[in-house]
């Protein structure tokens, strides 16, 4: 194992820091969401509204009718941060306890039960490979991919050691119109949105929520 000196670490802590800092004063100037990574800063040109924020809407609320009340499904800020990690994320839905959300600043991703990502056109090996790599490594102990493009997703658990770091060791697989279950809840996922050739048309959310 090597282990940094301590000038490594604290170079380590200072760029994190100063890439945290440039992330939080572009994100009330410039579109889409910027995260950062051990590989650098990422922004993911998310386009506001349409299928991706409809999806995030829906997986919210279908949670949330069938989770206890001391949980939610939030999908709002703050990010999850770990500093010695060098990784700031924002899930776009993370399954969470209101006292572990009442906090200030960032979010302990180990108080975050489960992370929701719904992939974007822009960058999907966001999700599919950089979260992938990511959350094993900050805890969380069970990450779920909605995917508009392809009608699919997948959802990851039983967090174990690899050669390269921790990762999720079981994987199932999922498709539209078929019930997902996310740790102890089962929720629908008919007539979740999908990415159309013109991007500017959302398919019809099919379901009424009610």
């Amino acid at each position: 194992m090597t282990i940094a000196s301590g000038n490594a670490r604290r170079d380590g802590s200072h760029l994190y820091r100063a890439m945290r800092d440039v992330v939080q004063s572009m994100d009330d100037t410039l579109p889409g969401k910027f995260e950062v990574t051990k590989e650098g800063i990422v922004h993911d040109m998310m386009s506001p509204g349409g299928p991706h924020e409809v999806t995030a809407a829906h997986v919210s609320r279908r949670l949330e009718k069938v989770m206890p009340d001391e949980l939610l499904a939030h999908n709002g800020t703050p990010d999850v941060e770990d500093v010695p990690e060098g990784i700031m994320r924002h899930p776009d839905v993370m399954v969470i306890a209101w006292a572990d959300l009442d906090v200030e600043g960032s979010i302990d991703p180990r108080t975050v039960l489960a992370a929701i990502e719904i992939v974007s056109r822009s960058n999907p090996e966001n999700d599919w490979v950089g979260k992938m790599r990511d959350y094993p490594l900050l805890g969380i102990p069970i990450y779920v991919i909605f995917d508009p493009r392809t009608g699919s997703g997948a959802v990851f658990t039983d967090i174990h050691s690899t050669p390269e770091g921790p990762r999720y060791a079981v994987r199932k697989s999922f498709v539209y119109g078929e019930d997902v279950t996310i740790g102890e809840w089962t929720i629908p996922t008919s007539g979740l949105p999908r990415y159309q050739d013109d991007a500017g048309e959302m398919a019809h959310v099919a379901d009424d929520e009610g």
